[in-house]
């Protein structure tokens, strides 16, 4: 018998069926009662999840979440706010501690992948599953291999994804090899690989993390022809502009708890920003015009090749000047983190120059870079950005540590090292008691205002940011932007490195474009310039002369 689950303007639940009827008639009767009442049966819906890992963090609190068949339901929520662990619980990668999951209303349980795929749910998760080597219909067939004998049918696999890839209008090359295709491309794959396997309902994890302007229109139709063929989708973003654009329905999520479901034509960007973060959020940063200063950072003819002789940099020049952000975009692996690490001294170049306010910096190693007054973000934080199991006071002077005031005759002043612990943590608003507790034990959001905190304080000429907001929360994100454009309105030289093309055209005076090591424009940021002109020079589409290049550079 079908459930009713109690709501605001519903019938409530029926928990016996009338005296004389059949179960069946019982069953015809309430969707006929549904009908009547304007509500549909959902195809997921979860009853009072929680989830309680052992060390006692509740990342699921209370959860009804529901999905109506045919619809893009988008779930928001900051890092730590409990999508990823309820999403995780569809797909049976996690088992709720309590509660009931019910697809299509009947209640199931979700041990595993497997079960959940048997359900028809497919979820394609932010970092793609695919074999390299493979070619498309390799991928798309795998373990689910149709055989000719004792052969597997390689034709078959060829014919089956042209099909599925014109009925959806998700266009691939069969027999390309997953390592020579786009981002893009690959996004593609991995839907194609989910529909092959049966999906009717798709959990779509940053789908457009690392997609151009172009890429992220051709995927949102390819999600339009997916619903109108019938499916469902769940998509899960961080961008609010893309859930606006796209969703028929959103959820937002706040502190493990449901904070409420909205009509997306009935809400703004702003009104869900504030119920991710249960306050006002300004989308918009306070960018006054200026003059750039002098140049700071001046890069001549930089190339850079790995241990195999492939070239990762490739003739790169430009400058960075005072009172200015240079933004550069590009779709990630064309040479942004390589670029970042030779300047910074943690890679050593092949070829060419870079000079900070005059002196040469290249290849002499990441304390000779500070000493010239260069801050770094490192895009990972973990790896190269904090001591994890040291203390936030120590970590806000680890680059400092041997100079006074932290230093007196050779000796490391405690009190001095607290006392600038305690005013940056002020500063900054890093969540933590005190500067006594480890890096371990902040959010990502807050590590990265470490990170921050500690860099800008280090008085630099130049900041080299790369992915600075990069995992962070958007109250978070509204900081350390307003950090930025702070610092370089008061005369910083920022070299800002980002896969989020809306955030590079949001701060940036300058925007410079990469492709393949290359680098292949340089633009004013001004109201001429477009998300999608930016995106045909990222895809290697277009490339702008050396003369306008120079001029602009």
């Amino acid at each position: 018998m079908y459930r009713l689950q109690q709501r605001k303007g519903s019938i409530g639940r029926l928990n016996s069926r009338p005296y004389g009827i059949s179960f069946e008639s019982c069953n015809t009767l309430l969707e006929l009662l549904l009908n009547v009442c304007g509500e549909t049966m959902p195809i997921i819906e979860t009853q009072n999840i929680h989830k309680i890992y052992p060390n006692g963090v509740h990342a699921n609190d209370d959860i009804n979440f529901r999905v109506e068949p045919g619809e893009i339901h988008a779930l928001v929520g900051e890092n730590g706010a409990g999508k990823s662990t309820l999403m995780k619980i569809l797909y049976g990668l996690e088992q709720p501690s309590e509660g009931a999951l019910f697809i299509r209303d009947q209640a199931v349980q979700i041990p595993n992948p497997q079960a959940a795929i048997e359900l028809g749910i497919g979820m394609v998760h932010q970092n793609f599953m695919l074999v390299d080597s493979f070619t498309v219909a390799q991928n798309i067939i795998l373990n689910r291999e149709t055989k000719q004998g004792m052969q597997i049918d390689f034709p078959r696999a060829v014919t089956d994804t042209e099909q599925l890839s014109r009925e959806y209008g998700l266009f691939v090359n069969p027999n390309a090899k997953i390592a020579d295709i786009p981002v893009g491309m690959r996004q593609r794959v991995e839907i194609l690989k989910a529909l092959y396997r049966g999906a009717e309902i798709l959990i779509l994890d940053e789908p457009t993390a690392v997609l151009t302007p172009s890429e992220t229109v051709d995927l949102f139709t390819a999600i339009r022809n997916l619903v109108e063929g019938g499916k469902t989708v769940i998509f899960i973003t961080h961008k609010l502009k893309e859930v606006i654009e796209i969703s028929d329905r959103v959820t937002v999520m706040r502190d493990a708890r449901q904070v409420g479901t909205v009509n997306t034509p009935q809400t703004s960007e702003r009104e869900l920003a504030r119920m991710m973060v249960g306050r006002e959020v300004f989308m918009q940063v306070d960018r006054p015009p200026i003059t750039r200063g002098a140049p700071v950072l001046q890069v001549a003819d930089l190339t850079y090749a790995d241990s195999s002789g492939h070239q990762l940099l490739k003739h790169v020049s430009f400058n960075v000047y005072e009172n200015e952000i240079l933004g550069i975009a590009g779709v990630e692996g064309n040479g942004q983190t390589e670029l970042a690490e030779v300047l910074t001294g943690l890679r050593p170049p092949t070829t060419g120059e870079a000079y900070i306010s005059g002196e040469q910096i290249l290849g002499r190693g990441p304390r000779s870079v500070r000493e010239h007054n260069v801050a770094h973000i490192p895009e990972d934080r973990l790896t190269n950005g904090v001591a994890l199991w040291s203390s936030i006071a120590d970590n806000l002077i680890i680059d400092r540590y041997y100079r006074e005031p932290f230093t007196r005759r050779g000796l490391l002043d405690i009190n001095a090292i607290d006392a600038n612990g305690a005013d940056m943590i002020r500063q900054f608003n890093i969540i933590a008691p005190d500067g006594a507790i480890p890096v371990s034990a902040l959010s990502g959001g807050n590590m990265q205002k470490v990170v921050v905190a500690r860099e800008l304080s280090s008085s630099p000429k130049l900041l080299i940011a790369a992915q600075p907001t990069r995992g962070v929360d958007i109250g978070a994100i509204e900081f350390i932007h307003q950090q930025l454009v702070d610092q370089r309105t008061d005369g910083l030289a920022i070299l800002l490195i980002s896969a989020d093309l809306q955030e590079v055209m949001k701060l940036s005076d300058r925007i410079m474009v990469m492709y393949e090591g290359e680098i292949v424009g340089i633009f004013p940021n001004n109201e001429q310039l477009t998300e999608e002109r930016i995106g045909y020079y990222m895809l290697g589409a277009e490339r702008q002369e050396r003369a306008e290049m120079e001029r602009y550079a």
